[in-house]
């Protein structure tokens, strides 16, 4: 009688097919990094995105007053020089948010999560001078959202994120 004892066929048949699974490219095991940590390197390169759009929005509205459609006179209680710092100072929280989220720093995903509704609602505000460019912002926002939260625990990679 031997010490060990042999697997019966079935366990062998198992245990041959999930390391043939694991050999596969795009197999992954629970726990290791898997496809979902695509999707929140999607979304900070999204994010770093969106922060060079609103800062060449930023641009526009310091050197080209003629940008946006709103007269200066009616803006509410800043000028386009205001308006254009405030965007370029946002898009530069976003690339940051964006460059950390790809780092993989714990704290990227809320503070980027907290940073894209809030860009929804700053985007909302630019809606009645450009809906077309607001409503594909939103839209590029809701879905960096979805990538930064849906399947949390599942984009985890090495557990640093």
């Amino acid at each position: 009688m031997s010490m060990r004892e042999s697997m019966p066929p079935s366990e062998q048949a198992r245990v041959h097919h999930m390391a043939s699974l694991e050999e596969e490219e795009g197999y992954h095991r629970p726990g290791s990094p898997g496809a979902w940590s695509g999707w929140v390197t999607f979304g900070a390169l999204m994010m770093v995105l969106l922060g060079m759009i609103n800062g060449f929005q930023g641009l526009l509205a310091l050197f080209d007053e003629g940008y946006f459609v709103a007269n200066s006179d009616d803006l509410v209680l800043v000028s386009y020089g205001a308006w254009g710092a405030l965007l370029l100072l946002w898009g530069a929280v976003l690339i940051a948010t964006g460059a950390a989220l790809n780092a993989r720093l714990a704290w990227a995903r809320w503070v980027g999560a907290a940073i894209v509704m809030f860009d929804v609602i700053l985007q909302v505000g630019f809606f009645p001078s450009m809906p077309l460019l607001a409503t594909l912002l939103i839209a590029i926002d809701v879905v960096v959202l979805f990538a930064l939260t849906a399947r949390w625990d599942e984009s985890k990679p090495g557990g640093v994120v």
